[in-house]
């Protein structure tokens, strides 16, 4: 296993493919709009039906294909995904175009948290926040390239243009783990029924609960990032602003595992950046008094944002189920709360809330998810047969992670 982590680059790369996919369309809309004669917000259902989709598939469907081996299951998720991009860069009606969105978000939602769990697998414990960082570090690098560069696309080429690049990224992805990852032998195949049971374990609702809440506040406010900007200091074009937060969230995603590596306890990690989350968001509105000042905390948000990902995905995998429930999980309530984060945005927005206060919001549901972290907290400490930051005396770290084995 010694070189282990040097494969765990492939699975980036596939995450690389899903992350541009997922919010490269958040720059579109209005481009798609035109070109098939809908309003904005109807435009806007390809993202929500994206993530969705991508929700509801990582439990449904790691469940339905846990018996098979990982590496196939990978593949077949970055294959689907990859055809259904093609279909929508050729779509020529808003109904079509939506199926292949929903198709493309299942193909996601089934790759993420199965990429997470080979990635957990190929490497030693004492590696294993490393390993999710690299391919959480790749999911933020699709975010760095593909929102402004679909932007730039749209402009010159048209919306088809930057769905045919993730079409291209998302099959060379497709071709590099077929041919680059070591074989895997599934473990034990849990039903859906047992996967969802994983939520009826305190600790776990709890931690996942904590997730949601901080994408809520995070990805739910990234959607209105534009308006936001240019209420706060006056931006009309965001494509800088738009870098800066993805460079923020690759160099956070990427410290945060080495961070978590040296801990062993990742729960104060989690804490901590979700209060960073909070407090960032929550001087962000008085951040464009000064000309430049605002990429400060849109640095940082990106940091934390991002970084929050690696230590709670930590806290999970160490005793998950077999195949990765709570993991798969945790990466349904990612998406779940970013759409939600969107509609109560957008609510807000109906409601005649100015977009200047958008950040205040979102920074109180980020400080209001430390209530479910803390009762997670509370509820390890009392039943130390249900925690996952602290191994069980006699047993080792990879023994209680039980995610398929990827050997050479």
């Amino acid at each position: 296993m010694a070189g282990a982590l040097r494969r765990v680059p492939v699975l980036a790369f596939g995450a690389f493919a899903t992350g541009m996919d997922a919010y490269v369309m958040a720059g579109l809309l209005g481009a798609i709009g035109h070109d098939l004669g809908v309003s904005v917000s109807r435009a806007g259902q390809c993202v929500t039906v994206f993530t969705v989709c991508y929700a509801l598939s990582a439990p449904v469907l790691s469940a339905v294909l846990a018996r098979l081996p990982g590496r196939p299951v990978l593949v077949a998720a970055l294959s689907v995904f990859t055809l259904a991009n093609a279909g929508s860069a050729l779509a020529d009606s808003y109904p079509l175009l939506l199926a292949c969105r929903a198709v493309a978000g299942a193909g996601a939602g089934l790759f993420g948290p199965n990429a997470a769990t080979a990635a957990a697998a190929l490497v030693p414990a004492a590696q294993r926040g490393r390993a999710l960082s690299l391919v959480l570090g790749g999911m933020s690098g699709g975010t760095v390239l593909g929102v402004p560069l679909g932007l730039l696309l749209a402009e010159g080429r048209g919306w088809r243009a930057a769905l045919w690049l993730v079409t291209a990224v998302g099959a060379a992805a497709c071709v590099a783990v077929a041919a680059l990852l070591p074989r895997a032998h599934g473990g034990a195949t849990p039903t859906l029924r047992a996967r969802l049971t994983q939520l009826a374990r305190a600790r776990v609702a709890l931690v996942i609960g904590t997730t949601f809440f901080q994408t809520v506040a995070s990805l739910g406010l990234y959607t209105y990032l534009q308006p936001v900007l240019h209420a706060v200091a006056g931006i009309d074009r965001p494509t800088v602003p738009l870098w800066i937060w993805g460079i923020g969230g690759v160099c956070g995603s990427l410290l945060a595992g080495t961070f978590a590596d040296r801990v062993r306890t990742p729960a104060p990690l989690s804490a901590a950046l979700l209060a960073s989350l909070g407090i960032t968001l929550a001087v962000l509105p008085w951040a464009g008094a000064a000309t430049g000042l605002v990429l400060l905390p849109l640095l940082l948000w990106g940091a934390v944002g991002w970084a929050f990902v690696v230590p709670q995905q930590h806290r999970l995998i160490a005793d998950d189920a077999p195949g990765g429930a709570a993991v798969a999980l945790n990466s349904s309530a990612t998406y779940l709360g970013g759409s939600v984060g969107s509609a109560l945005g957008g609510l807000a927005l109906a409601a005649g809330a100015g977009a200047r206060w958008l950040p205040a919001g979102a920074a109180a549901i980020a400080l209001a998810g430390l209530l479910p972290h803390f009762l997670a907290q509370r509820s390890a400490e009392s039943d130390p047969s249900d925690r996952s930051s602290t191994p069980t005396k006699g047993t080792s770290h990879e023994d209680r992670c039980e995610s398929p084995e990827l050997r050479p």
